[in-house]
């Protein structure tokens, strides 16, 4: 069923309050700790409050913001070492959920589904020009790849395990796609992303779990080699934090 043209608007709204915030907090444009609330946003951003809304709530639930008991939003205060740690952490839980998947064997249905998402992600990833939509579309795609592995796990301690994990900033695995910078360097790396979801798969329809459970380490690896390498220096000005958030996007899933 095709958007309406109303549905459409609302979408890209929604998409560029949400790069755009994301990027504001990495770049270290909107600081830890400072409080933030919808009306400014709303102005700041020349959208409605809908998806302002909409994208706050969306950053609490990956980490990056904390909701305030009486309204409103704080930004979460964390450290180049909190975030290698969280991808460290996703790495090694995602890379159980793959292994589990792969040795406990999961439904045709399931993998079917999964397949369907992957196809959805490459025709995303063919789109001529890079928007904010096609970045919502990409990151929509691909938590709903990880959460389609973490069912295939069939493990609710595993999932408890990573709920907790969410609770942490950049734990999700969209929460490096960003809306800036996205250069042919970078969607090549979407490409290899990509790439890796595919070859996760295809080891837990083989039954092969330590295969499995590497690909998707090394998965989430990408990202914390390209951390350390752009964060070398610790006096990185606010322009190296936004490259920082440039180069990692879409290296973090």
């Amino acid at each position: 069923m095709t958007p309406t043209p109303d549905a459409q608007v609302a979408a890209s709204a929604q998409a560029r309050a949400l790069v755009t915030l994301r990027e504001w907090i990495v770049s270290g444009e909107l600081v830890g700790g400072e409080r933030i609330a919808e009306l400014p946003l709303v102005e700041r951003l020349g959208v409605s409050r809908t998806p302002v809304r909409a994208a706050l709530q969306r950053l609490a639930q990956e980490g990056l913001l904390q909701s305030l008991p009486n309204g409103g939003y704080v930004v979460r205060q964390f450290t180049a070492r909190d975030i290698e740690d969280t991808i460290a952490l996703r790495g090694i839980l995602e890379g159980t959920a793959a292994r589990w998947a792969a040795e406990r064997g999961a439904a045709a249905s399931t993998l079917a589904a999964a397949k369907a998402t992957l196809t959805e992600l490459d025709q995303v990833l063919a789109a001529p020009v890079w928007d904010d939509e096609v970045l919502l579309a990409y990151g929509r795609l691909n938590d709903r790849f990880h959460d389609a592995l973490l069912g295939m796990a069939d493990s609710e301690a595993l999932r408890m395990a990573l709920a907790r994990l969410a609770q942490l900033p950049f734990s999700g695995p969209s929460s490096f796609v960003l809306g800036q910078g996205i250069s042919p360097l970078v969607q090549r790396r979407f490409g290899i992303a990509q790439d890796q979801h595919w070859q996760v798969l295809a080891a837990i329809e083989a039954r092969q779990g330590a295969r499995a459970e590497s690909l998707m380490r090394e998965h989430a690896q990408i990202a914390q080699r390209n951390l350390q390498d752009s964060l070398a220096q610790p006096s990185a000005s606010s322009e190296d934090a936004r490259q920082v958030a440039r180069l990692l996007a879409g290296q973090t899933h």
